[in-house]
């Protein structure tokens, strides 16, 4: 009889499989810079894939309506985010991210004053936290970042931020 039971709990041993958490659940998001829309109006969109619990790729979306901003009128760019924490797919996390956005200045000299529109390329880095619900479905995010243009004109900033407390919505 012991002989018996040891060898149904070696066997069975042999297919159990045991997983802190599902892999293949929840792994895209949707978000929304509500943040960077209630202080400057733009409109901003992310979305997010989850190929393992801890890392991540997505790219951003933004339609602003004053183009004289720091980050122009349009953008668009991904990132890969890696998460450091105890729970799947959320807590605090660093990114490197790449921007193309467009954008105008006004540019006065002696005789007259000029409209430039330029297109822009900026690499950056960004720190943020994330917080999820138990059943992960909705997000809370808060992130920050910084990025320097590669092809700088002479009217133009060197530098751009990116910043947002935005909702998502997993699925």
């Amino acid at each position: 009889m012991k002989k018996l039971l040891l060898i149904l709990f070696i066997t069975s041993s042999l297919f159990v499989n045991a997983q802190g958490y599902r892999d293949s659940y929840n792994n895209h998001e949707l978000r929304f810079n509500m943040g960077r829309f209630l202080a400057t109006t733009a409109i901003e969109s992310s979305y997010e894939y989850y190929f393992t619990p801890d890392t991540s790729i997505g790219g951003t979306i933004y339609f602003n309506g004053d183009a004289h901003n720091n980050t122009g009128n349009f953008g668009i760019g991904p990132n890969l985010r890696a998460y450091f924490g105890y729970n799947p797919k959320s807590g605090i996390f660093a990114e490197a991210f790449g921007l193309y956005y467009t954008s105008d200045i006004d540019v006065t000299n002696n005789l007259e004053t000029r409209n430039n529109d330029y297109n822009s390329i900026a690499l950056g880095l960004g720190l943020g936290r994330k917080w999820s619900t138990f059943g992960q479905k909705l997000t809370l995010e808060i992130s920050a970042g910084l990025g320097r243009n590669i092809n700088v004109e002479e009217y133009q900033n060197n530098f751009i931020y990116r910043a947002g407390l935005s909702l998502g919505f997993r699925f």
